[in-house]
């Protein structure tokens, strides 16, 4: 796991970010359990409020789950994990497209390349 932040947004954001991208990768099985909040501040170096905020904040998207006894779990739900990974992919797809876009580069242009590019395969 990358445990670099930028300033551009809190960092309970941006381990949301990595946890979702973990779970969408494969890393965290569905179903699976997680480590404790202070094994991923300690890893992250983050003070663990900040871990506990963003997990509790996955929790409410139903993305993990907690047992009050037995710690956090990744959520069971494929179809869950499939619209994230859909919203996740839409995003990254705007935001190269806007990138494009901001160095002059047209919708076009970008189509026309992920042709080429398509053609090597």
């Amino acid at each position: 796991m990358d445990n670099n932040f930028n300033n551009d947004k809190p960092i309970y954001l941006q381990l949301m970010d990595k946890f979702r991208e973990l779970i969408i990768k494969g890393d965290y099985q569905l179903g699976s359990r997680l480590p404790s909040v202070r094994e991923y501040a300690l890893y992250f170096n983050v003070n663990p409020n900040t871990v506990q905020k963003a997990l509790s904040e996955l929790e409410k998207e139903k993305i993990i789950i907690t047992d009050s006894t037995n710690g956090r779990y990744v959520t069971s739900d494929k179809e869950l994990i499939e619209n994230i990974k859909k919203d996740l992919i839409k995003c990254k797809i705007k935001e190269f497209i806007t990138n494009m876009e901001n160095i002059g580069i047209s919708f076009e242009e970008i189509e026309n390349y992920l042709k080429e590019i398509g053609d090597m395969k």
